[in-house]
């Protein structure tokens, strides 16, 4: 159960405390920069006479909050350490209640979200009286949940519009799908028997959550048609 502390101590602790900027940098793919707002973020806190302690970077879909750069990150912080990011969205794709629970672990370890798309948001990087922090983190925070709402809609709007496309060209024998990797696959499935971890698997080969997953989907299904066999085989 996550601890309740009041606004007034929350204020406090964030207003006395040493002040740690952690750049988070995340990309959907491997394919993509993960790092390539790396230098606006640096830009941005030294404008402000700050300087970035850490940075975090991962290629991770942000639709889920299987991101453990995300979590070594807040894990990192101390209560008013300030976790920097470029827009909103590297944040908040993700389902309501996933974004609900990423939310209370921000909370609950008082960190401070500052995105260069988000004006309201700049001020918590500096110091500021107990009244103005208050009344900042409040508009933040309504500003936050409403940015998130708003990335979610695009996701999944982005989505149903590839669906639509892809039934369409399916539909008018066009879409072919984009061609299996057979080698990397067949590698992850080594790694799976072997009883690697999905993290190894994914740093090893540069794949998503989902490779993995389906990959993994794809043995059990082949052991059950195995099973199923040996069963009937024996009969």
């Amino acid at each position: 159960m996550l601890k309740r502390i009041s606004i007034k101590h929350y204020l406090k602790s964030i207003l006395r405390s040493p002040l740690f900027v952690r750049a988070y940098l995340r990309a959907s793919t491997r394919d993509q920069d993960a790092t390539r707002a790396d230098t606006a973020l640096k830009a941005f806190a030294a404008d402000r006479g700050r300087r970035i302690a850490a940075r975090y970077v991962e290629n991770e879909s942000g639709a889920t909050l299987q991101r453990p750069e995300l979590f070594r990150l807040l894990d990192d912080c101390a209560p008013g350490d300030v976790l920097l990011i470029e827009q909103v969205d590297r944040l908040s794709r993700p389902t309501e209640v996933d974004w609900r629970k990423l939310r209370a672990e921000i909370d609950a370890k008082q960190v401070r979200i500052v995105a260069l798309d988000l004006p309201t948001s700049w001020s918590l990087v500096g110091s500021n009286d107990e009244f103005t922090a208050r009344m900042l983190s409040a508009i933040n925070a309504m500003m936050l949940d409403l940015l998130a709402a708003v990335s979610r809609k695009d996701y999944d709007d982005r989505r149903r519009r590839q669906a639509e496309g892809i039934k369409k060209a399916v539909a008018a024998s066009r879409y072919k799908g984009r061609p299996e990797d057979l080698k990397r696959n067949a590698g992850i499935a080594v790694m799976l028997r072997a009883g690697s971890s999905w993290q190894q698997i994914k740093d090893a080969f540069g794949c998503s959550h989902s490779t993995v997953a389906r990959i993994r989907r794809r043995l059990d299904a082949v052991g059950g048609e195995a099973v199923q066999a040996h069963r009937v085989g024996s009969a």
